[in-house]
């Protein structure tokens, strides 16, 4: 099969660097959806490149509209990776692809905290302030995303399920009741992140996993990077990815975005992000408790309801990070 996508990828590559010959060809990851190869070029123009791979489907962005997205964020000065190629058509290589070039840096979350002292913390916690501003400011006129109302969204995949737990009621009655007035339309990423994100010594060198963009507003994004399960066991006062207090890092994100951050809009969009966050425990329990994909990991990750839980009574008692 190696031999087959290599040959595959040199055709593919061959009207963007002419002829080259594809080596060292490495699967990374192999998800339910997409899954990641390394591969070495013999261009002295790419030599290192990243290939995603996988069947469409009505959750994730297609491999077009991802790199289209990338393109526009890139324009707007956020790090991401350069992109050759991409194609919706399973033709080539027997599904739709996105090719870019490969990245140097650690994405590993605790590898990265190991090597961060205060001033590194603080560094890179304003750089991904900034690199959100700039995903936002991105232009998305004609690019074909929708908008998704994220409380509407996940209370129908927890309906799907057929299962929830009192708090999650609660704490969608409490959202539904106290909703925010709605800010700007702006281009989301939609899963900003530690662990979506390359690190090297400079500090943040791209932004990754483009499949869950979409529209919305910039607390969908900014809620997100501050959920619990994205510090990876730091303490509450870093907050924001594990790098920082939350409100430094809207502060950073004002300065960046030029407007201002609505503390109250945030917290009832960081309470969605974390019924968010437990929605999807939820969702990955039962697909080991159905049978469907038995895994102790998935196991584990359905143990966290119950840490979510713990979260959202903080939060809309008002407690939390913030």
């Amino acid at each position: 099969m190696s031999d087959e996508l290599a040959r595959g990828l040199e055709r593919i590559l061959a009207p963007v660097l002419g002829e080259v010959e594809v080596t060292d060809l490495q699967r990374l990851t192999g998800g339910a959806s997409r899954t990641t190869w390394a591969f070495s070029t013999s261009s002295a123009d790419a030599p290192a490149l990243i290939l995603r791979t996988g069947p469409p489907d009505d959750v994730h962005a297609s491999m077009e509209l991802e790199a289209a997205v990338q393109q526009r964020a890139a324009a707007a000065g956020a790090p991401v990776p350069r992109i050759l190629a991409t194609d919706n058509s399973a033709a080539a290589l027997g599904n739709p692809y996105l090719i870019c070039a490969a990245v140097a840096g650690e994405t590993i979350v605790r590898r990265i905290y190991r090597g961060l002292d205060d001033e590194d913390r603080a560094r890179l916690l304003r750089q991904c302030a900034e690199a959100l501003a700039a995903v936002h400011r991105a232009d998305f006129d004609g690019i074909g995303l929708s908008r998704v109302d994220e409380l509407t969204d996940w209370r129908q995949r927890l309906d799907e399920m057929g299962d929830t737990t009192a708090t999650f009621e609660w704490t969608f009655r409490q959202l539904e009741k106290s909703r925010p007035a709605p800010s700007p339309t702006r281009l989301v990423h939609g899963d900003f992140r530690m662990g979506n994100l390359i690190v090297d010594d400079s500090g943040l060198a791209a932004v990754l996993d483009w499949e869950l963009t979409h529209l919305g507003e910039v607390y969908e994004d900014l809620a997100w990077f501050c959920v619990r399960a994205w510090r990876f066991g730091a303490p509450s006062s870093l907050g924001a990815g594990g790098l920082g207090g939350v409100e430094a890092f809207l502060v950073s994100y004002e300065e960046a975005a030029g407007i201002a951050v609505d503390r109250n809009a945030f917290r009832w969009w960081l309470t969605v992000a974390t019924l968010r966050w437990g929605v999807i425990c939820r969702y990955q329990a039962e697909r080991h408790l159905s049978g469907e994909t038995k895994s102790v990991e998935l196991a584990a990750i359905g143990r966290l309801v119950s840490e979510t839980e713990w979260d959202l009574l903080d939060l809309l008692t008002g407690g939390g990070p913030l």
